[in-house]
């Protein structure tokens, strides 16, 4: 049982690029056809070494502080939100509150911006 943890672990550190290498020689040596999709899971669990950073697409705008000028925050929020007034209120209480999530970088950081003007602290995660 020992032999199969350990060889657990040297799988789980593998490389993306050692990933494909063990890939090929399962295909040529023993005739094993990888899935595909086990393939590219276990890339990205091994942490890589690069070769397959992706940009990330999505991001949340996170309300840090509302700073010193709480009110202009809480009317931006709820103008941003589309939420009422009082939701917009305990958005801004709660910070650090997600504000919006899974948004564009472009929507992201306009939100930002306008937030940041105002007078908060925003992190896009």
């Amino acid at each position: 049982m020992a032999d199969i943890k350990k060889l657990a672990e040297e799988l789980v550190n593998l490389t993306v690029k050692e990933v494909n290498e063990l890939a090929e020689v399962l295909k040529e040596e023993y005739g094993i056809e990888p899935a595909a999709a086990a393939v590219a899971v276990a890339g990205p669990a091994a942490g890589g070494d690069g070769d397959a950073a992706a940009e990330q697409t999505e991001f949340d705008v996170i309300l840090k502080s509302a700073g010193g000028s709480k009110l202009a925050i809480v009317k931006l929020v709820k103008e941003m939100t589309g939420v009422g007034l009082k939701e917009a209120k305990e958005l801004v209480d709660k910070a650090p509150a997600p504000l919006k999530e899974k948004i564009t970088k472009e929507e992201a950081e306009a939100l930002k911006s306008q937030l940041e003007e105002a007078g908060a602290e925003v992190e896009l995660k």
